[in-house]
């Protein structure tokens, strides 16, 4: 395959159509210039890559594109890093909690080693985080884990995080099986984020596999809404035990055994540049300090 044509490609899958994508280049060509090589291409490798209106991928498409995307959007950070920039560079995705409860320590630490840290921070789901992995817009996501990786990206998990119940202190409940009756709803009221999320569904799952239903009465947006109105005694609230953190004060958690625990993971594409890997390594240290705290819960 010729790698103009495949740079063409990239340019044309990344952004939607061969018009933007010409318009986006970093250098001039012609629309039917670009139409006429990528038909090249398609010959050279037996199919069609992509569907032209609506703009879709075809399936050869999707792993060529794939398969050609680290390098293509890596190109500019080599080049800056062989030019003696963006080595100080970190681009992170993370899920709002991830944002809130552990990102700015790690930052911190990162900081006293890197001073002349350029920062850039987004918030962002996995499905969120890997198109932008792809397209070299980010180096890192640290999110919660909604099945396998796309193709051409990397990930390592962090934490398993298991799912609990938020109740108050002065509650009656005690373990989750009280609130159950086979094939019938729950009738205290439940406090959510929305179903969408990762924690969401795991819990729908849980209730599934023993044949409960329990919908939520209260939806919110953010976990720490969920343990204020828990707190104000609204119902009992969704949510994870997170290793090394301890419910606010009032509140105690209701294990919620044999559910499927969220996967707190980290996802790259490509290798990492020097800032992004001590990142990394950073959370990992973390995460490790996290699950050594917890172990050692349990064995006392």
């Amino acid at each position: 395959m010729n790698v103009h044509h495949l740079e063409l490609f990239y340019y044309v899958a990344r952004h939607g159509g061969i018009s933007e994508a010409v318009r986006q280049m970093p250098y001039g060509i012609q629309q039917p210039a670009v139409s006429g090589q990528i038909l090249k291409l398609e010959e050279s490798i037996g199919g069609k890559l992509f569907h032209r209106r609506p703009f879709a991928l075809t399936p050869h498409g999707e792993r060529l594109f794939a398969f050609i995307a680290p390098f293509f959007a890596n190109l500019h950070e080599v080049g800056g890093e062989l030019r003696g920039r963006n080595s100080n560079r970190l681009r992170l995705a993370a899920s709002a909690e991830v944002l809130r409860d552990h990102v700015p320590g790690l930052l911190r630490e990162l900081k006293e080693a890197h001073p002349d840290l350029v920062l850039t921070l987004r918030e962002a789901n996995q499905a969120q985080a890997e198109p932008q992995l792809q397209r070299g817009e980010i180096d890192l996501a640290i999110t919660e884990a909604e099945g396998t990786p796309a193709a051409g990206l990397q990930s390592l998990v962090l934490a398993r995080l298991p799912l609990v119940l938020l109740v108050r202190e002065d509650s009656p409940l005690k373990n989750f099986k009280a609130l159950l009756t086979p094939g019938e709803r729950i009738a205290l009221p439940l406090i959510s984020l929305p179903p969408h999320e990762a924690l969401v569904r795991n819990f729908r799952e849980g209730l599934r596999q023993h044949g409960w239903t329990w919908d939520p009465a209260i939806e919110v947006t953010a976990t720490d809404l969920i343990d204020t109105y828990v707190a104000e005694g609204f119902g009992a609230g969704l949510s994870v035990a997170v290793p090394g953190i301890d419910p606010r004060p009032g509140l105690r958690r209701v294990a919620l055994p044999n559910f499927p625990p969220l996967v707190i993971a980290a996802f790259w594409a490509g290798k990492l540049g020097t800032v992004p890997e001590a990142f990394l390594e950073l959370v990992r240290k973390r995460a490790a300090a996290m699950r050594g705290k917890t172990e050692g819960r349990n064995g006392r």
